[in-house]
């Protein structure tokens, strides 16, 4: 519960709801493997999350999401929080082996039958739900036919997707299809360090263009079955600057803008992929089909947007593929959060205006933007004032950029709660709303607070 002698936390000077116009949408976000907690329970399969955390234990210390925040058992009294505080739109995902434990065939009906409760609690509270189809918990079983390296994934997805429309299309009114691809597609499938702990060049590419076309078709799914809904899809980006004004680093950082911000966005657009830029990314054509350049462009009404920080980067010989690396935050003496990234409040302008610039995005969304810092419980409260600063100072720059004419008509802060932060465990707390992962108990922050009072202006 929220705390009544809670001080007010101060607004800053000429940072008022009102400038953002009527009709701008606020919000939190969340995902399902991060927040819900029971595994196991009501039939729901296995994901590969739950066999990188519990089987290959991939994550510091063993941890895992088995419990997380319990939302699947807790979450009428989680959004009864959430409307105390004034948020009007709850974004969330479904758990695709949750709704089919074994990724295709079979229908799991309590699983089903769990997202109508929840859809159905956000809407007696007066709470929007914006829907996530697919927020990185891929069924384990289809991982063991490949996951998305193998095309058939193209299909697996699609049905999905028709099952979820048809399900609760008639109460969801704002679809995403994917969430961050190129985070999820290399982290888990170049790097490592993500489930399922793939480390191939070939499947990363193999799994970049497959969730490509699932991007597109997912679209046209919703699209055909729920026409007047509102269909987009999520992208996290870094706003990329060269460490040194020198040539070198300046090719390097277009590099890796092409590879972090435009993989996937571009084709969605109809404009390809960024070859140009990174000429190694055509071997991936060897996993096209003929039609697929169509195949991976769709009309979006909106794209949400992710931002967190920037990036510079700097040339690098012996770094394959790109030739370029990042150079560290923390090496370059400036603010950062417990993730390590810089607090730079321009990088979301600079990517709202990057974005706005395509000629096919009709709208921007900003499904995600948070940080990160120490927080601590003392006498029942949480104080987090460099994370009320920051929240701040990201808005100024999103209003700043919306009263330049850049098409951005939201903002969802992520998080709404503190939850498993995939490889980072539980060491990085993102929420307005602090949770004790021992005895589940919440407390709302005080940047919770301070958003709860910006909300109920006006």
């Amino acid at each position: 519960m929220i705390e009544q002698d809670h001080p007010a936390p101060q607004y800053q000077d000429g940072l008022h709801k009102k400038a953002f116009g009527k009709e701008f949408k606020w919000g939190v976000s969340t995902a399902a493997y991060q927040i819900e907690g029971a595994h196991e329970a009501d039939g729901k399969g296995p994901s590969i999350w739950d066999d990188f955390t519990n089987t290959k234990k991939k994550v510091l210390q063993g941890l895992h999401a088995n419990h997380t925040c319990d939302f699947y058992n807790r979450f009428p009294d989680d959004l009864d929080l959430m409307r105390s505080m004034h948020i009007p739109n709850f974004r969330f995902s479904l758990s695709w082996p949750r709704i089919l434990p074994g990724g295709t065939g079979s229908v799991n009906q309590k699983g089903l039958d769990y997202y109508d409760r929840l859809i159905d609690n956000c809407l007696s509270r007066g709470i929007e739900p914006w829907v996530t189809l697919y927020h990185w918990d891929l069924p384990a079983a289809l991982e063991r036919q490949g996951g998305w390296t193998n095309r058939d994934v193209v299909q697996w997805f699609s049905e999905y997707v028709q099952l979820c429309a048809s399900r609760y299309g008639d109460r969801v009114n704002h679809w995403m299809v994917l969430n961050e691809p190129m985070a999820f597609v290399g982290a888990g499938y170049f790097l490592g360090i993500h489930a399922p702990g793939r480390r191939n060049i070939n499947a990363f590419l193999a799994a970049t263009h497959h969730a490509t076309l699932c991007q597109a078709e997912g679209g046209r799914i919703l699209k055909q079955l729920l026409p007047q809904a509102e269909i987009g899809t999520t992208f996290s980006c870094s706003h990329i600057e060269p460490y040194r004004n020198l040539e070198r680093d300046q090719k390097a950082a277009r590099r890796v803008d092409a590879l972090l911000n435009r993989l996937f966005l571009e084709p969605s657009l109809g404009l390809g992929y960024p070859f140009k830029d990174i000429p190694y990314l055509n071997r991936i054509e060897k996993f096209f089909e003929p039609g697929d350049e169509n195949r991976m462009a769709f009309d979006f009404d909106f794209i949400g947007l992710q931002n967190y920080t920037r990036e510079l980067v700097k040339y690098s010989f012996f770094t394959p593929f790109l030739q370029a690396k990042l150079v560290p935050a923390a090496r370059r003496g400036v603010p950062l959060t417990v993730m390590g990234w810089e607090v730079y409040p321009e990088a979301i302008y600079h990517m709202l205006h990057r974005f706005n610039a395509y000629t096919g995005i009709k709208k921007i969304i900003i499904t995600e933007n948070g940080a990160a810092f120490p927080d601590t419980v003392k006498d029942g409260q949480v104080n987090d004032p460099d994370r009320v600063e920051y929240l701040q100072r990201y808005l100024r720059q999103v209003l700043r950029a919306r009263q330049e004419g850049v098409k951005v008509e939201g903002y969802f802060v992520w998080s709404f709660s503190d939850n498993f932060e995939w490889a980072e465990g539980y060491h990085p707390r993102f929420g307005l709303v602090y949770v004790d992962f021992e005895t589940q108990e919440r407390i709302v922050k005080s940047s919770g607070h301070w958003f709860s009072q910006f909300l109920a202006q006006g």
